[in-house]
């Protein structure tokens, strides 16, 4: 165990943060839901983008029970733009089972936390440590490229065991008096500092003198990583399909953005106006649009694009709407948004 050795990196790092952390919304409180809701959010997600969102959907939604009695199209609406939506859809789970099992209010209790839908480990230890000052870790990929580095270690981090590992060996220095505090210090170390692309700035960390893969010069080789496997790349064919003052829309089905909108769109392996007339689409003035990639975790979305006027409208597997009515009430994900604005422009 490397207890002693944590325990002296505590008192470092504590006062880092306290010198040097941003002054974020969700750091000025210790309400529970506010802590949830911005950690559900941090996930894969950079923090400039975080912020605007996060107030948002606070101002909207601004307890347990109003996320739990949302309409999902509100819930999908405040969050769009933010992917990886099945996020949001877990809150909303695991809101209605707060409300029934814990009279709307956040357990102060990690193994209740773990068993809410969509909170893992990091999750709960975040929420447990800086809501309730209990003593759980939140380990991230931030916080293992950190303490890598440090210890010059060479275990996998993408492998649960290192995360385990990890989590053992910083819960077994944690207090309630400074768990908070160490939480948020590797996190903010690890955004700052000790950063994932291109060199860290080994020249302002305060653990430089402690840091074993700094001493060995050699700290671009950690934290070491599985490579991932590669993207499966999807073609598709994407439509801005409009009667020159409405425009298509329909909800997506299962699998990947279930459940939300999407502008008219097939495989790009059938030419454009097979699936024009597949749609019931029986005329159109087709105008080329720019090719537009998308980038999920594991795929690839390569879409070819095309404005398309027309007159058929009847019998489509389409709903009509108007431009505003579709910005103000339904969630089109950012795949599509590019492609939406562009097509905007076309319109007027």
């Amino acid at each position: 165990m490397r207890e002693k050795e944590m325990r002296e990196l505590f008192p470092i790092l504590s006062a880092w943060y306290t010198e040097n952390k941003r002054d974020l919304p969700w750091r000025r409180t210790k309400d529970p839901y506010c802590i949830w809701v911005s950690e559900i959010m941090l996930q894969q997600t950079r923090v400039e983008a975080v912020k605007a969102y996060y107030t948002r959907f606070l101002d909207a939604l601004p307890t347990v029970r109003s996320l739990a009695e949302a309409k999902e199209e509100t819930i999908l609406k405040l969050w769009e733009g933010l992917g990886y939506y099945s996020r949001v859809r877990n809150m909303q789970t695991a809101a209605k089972e707060i409300v029934e099992e814990y009279a709307g209010h956040l357990p102060a209790d990690y193994e209740k936390l773990r068993k809410l839908k969509g909170i893992g480990p990091y999750t709960a230890g975040a929420i447990s440590s800086i809501a309730f000052d209990l003593p759980y870790a939140a380990i991230d990929g931030n916080v293992l490229r950190v303490l890598s580095r440090i210890f010059a270690d060479s275990r996998d981090i993408t492998e649960e065991a290192t995360k385990k590992y990890w989590k053992e060996e910083v819960e077994a220095a944690l207090t309630r008096e400074n768990a908070a505090v160490i939480n948020q210090g590797w996190m903010e170390i690890g955004a700052l500092v000790c950063l994932p692309n291109g060199e860290p700035k080994c020249g302002i960390c305060p653990f430089r003198e402690r840091c074993a893969a700094y001493q060995k010069g050699c700290a671009a080789l950690y934290p070491v990583k599985a490579e991932k496997k590669a993207r499966t790349v999807e073609n598709l064919q994407v439509v801005f399909l409009t009667d020159g003052r409405r425009i298509a829309i329909r909800k997506r089905g299962k699998g990947l953005l279930a459940n939300l909108w999407e502008l008219p769109n097939g495989s790009a392996d059938q030419a454009l106006p097979v699936l024009l007339q597949e749609w019931n689409i029986l005329d159109g003035e087709i105008t080329p649009m720019r090719h537009r990639k998308h980038i999920f975790t594991h795929v690839q979305w390569e879409m070819d694009c095309s404005f398309v006027l027309t007159n058929s409208t009847e019998n489509t597997p389409f709903i009509w709407l108007e431009p505003d009515k579709i910005t103000e009430e339904y969630a089109l994900p950012s795949a599509f948004r590019a492609v939406w604005k562009e097509g905007l422009k076309k319109l007027v």
